[in-house]
């Protein structure tokens, strides 16, 4: 029995610490969720996500049904963690030098438009629809980098690198257009003890504070305040990750900020992302036709991941080459880097959680999640043939393209 538990332990650790784990355990999650959905068991799902829970502390009280406990709790982790990576890459990393940051953030900025045209274009007669026009503007980070990661060891390190970049730079884009376009009536009673909090974490980070404790309790205060102000509470996240410190005198072993996403990355990847998956991705096809992707709000989605991700970062791209303000690494070639643009494509769990802001109405949940399940399931197959043909391609010493 102890060999057994050992070597199960064992098979769960090479499956956490490999590349594609996490983007494996989305999708799993998500197919779960849609068999659930589109079984005799479906009623036990919608109670399961309706059932109500409740936080309460003298006259404050915060109550939700389940579903958006976590879009609105769980999901502040991610984007703490989010806030994590985009400091530490900014200040120290892939993003710190204006040479490492122009190419994938011109790349970012063409895979944020296009698709958002492409929406509009095809819902600009409908006003409660067009709402949804930053929804295939998002790239899921941890399903990218799986699908990249199937393609095995011959994926350069630079590819790697530059889809990393996007991503980050994509994920700071979702945060500016969630804090400027899907807020709620604003309470400015709570978003002025909201500032008062981010004061405090200021303070934490001049006085250079490394404990954690004092960040943590400020921070979920801080996201009460953002939860009752009307600005979507996963901002708080963002917020205090940028306080917490990154350097310190003991090193960046001893690092709060490296300490931290280290420590989170796993609960956010095999947990946490994989529970909203759950939560948000069950659509019952139920009356869906293949003429109901041919609507304008699916297909909008979808064709803004499939079609408009990879055309808006390699037009974006090529420009930028073109002109001279960056180079393509010497080791990724530009069938490589379309293969990257389709990956981009993989809205998933940014694309649903940016559709539950731009929709509250439940009877728009089956049209976002068939566009978001099509256009990235579209997006990571072509992105994952285009890559394997390429790295083969070059396998075999054919000539790459200038």
């Amino acid at each position: 029995m102890t060999q057994t538990t050992a070597a199960a332990a064992k098979a769960l650790r090479a499956f956490m610490s490999h590349e594609a784990s996490a983007g494996i355990l989305l999708f799993a999650a998500a197919v779960v969720a849609i068999a659930i959905d589109n079984s005799p068991l479906a009623w036990i799902y919608d109670a399961l996500l309706g059932m109500q829970a409740s936080v309460q502390i003298g006259p404050l009280e915060i109550a939700k049904p389940l579903l958006l406990w976590i879009n609105d709790g769980l999901m502040a982790v991610f984007f703490f963690l989010v806030g994590l990576e985009i400091k530490r890459e900014v200040l120290e990393g892939q993003l710190s030098t204006r040479e490492q940051i122009v190419l994938p953030g011109a790349a970012a900025v063409g895979g944020m438009l296009v698709p958002a045209l492409i929406y509009v274009a095809l819902n600009h007669g409908d006003p409660v629809a067009i709402r949804g026009w930053a929804i295939p503007a998002a790239t899921d980070i941890a399903f990218a980098l799986g699908a990249l990661a199937l393609a095995g060891s011959r994926v350069p390190l630079a590819l790697k690198v530059f889809l990393l970049a996007v991503a980050i730079l994509d994920d700071l884009g979702a945060i500016i257009i969630i804090a400027l376009f899907y807020t709620a009536d604003l309470s400015q009673e709570a978003l002025l003890f909201s500032g008062i909090g981010v004061v405090l974490l200021i303070l934490l980070n001049r006085l250079k504070v490394t404990h954690l404790a004092p960040y943590v309790l400020v921070g979920i205060f801080v996201w009460v305040c953002v939860l009752k102000s009307g600005v979507h509470a996963t901002l708080a996240g963002v917020v205090l990750a940028m306080a917490i410190p990154l350097r310190t005198e003991g090193g960046p072993e001893e690092s709060p900020l490296h300490r931290l996403e280290h420590g989170l990355h796993p609960w956010v990847a095999f947990a946490i992302l994989p529970l909203f998956a759950f939560a948000n991705a069950g659509v019952s096809f139920v009356g869906l036709s293949p003429a109901s992707l041919l609507e304008p709000l699916p297909l909008g989605i979808a064709a803004g991941l499939f079609v408009g991700k990879p055309i808006g970062i390699m037009a974006a791209t090529w420009l930028t080459v073109r002109f001279g303000l960056a180079r393509l690494p010497e080791t990724v070639d530009w069938y490589q880097l379309l293969a990257v643009a389709f990956l981009t494509g993989i809205g998933f769990t940014m694309s649903l959680f940016i559709g539950t802001l731009a929709f509250e109405d439940p009877s728009f949940a089956a049209d976002v999640r068939l566009g978001v399940l099509s256009g990235s399931l579209l997006s990571a197959t072509t992105g994952y043939l285009i890559l394997r043909w390429s790295l083969s391609r070059t396998a075999h010493g054919q000539q790459q393209p200038a």
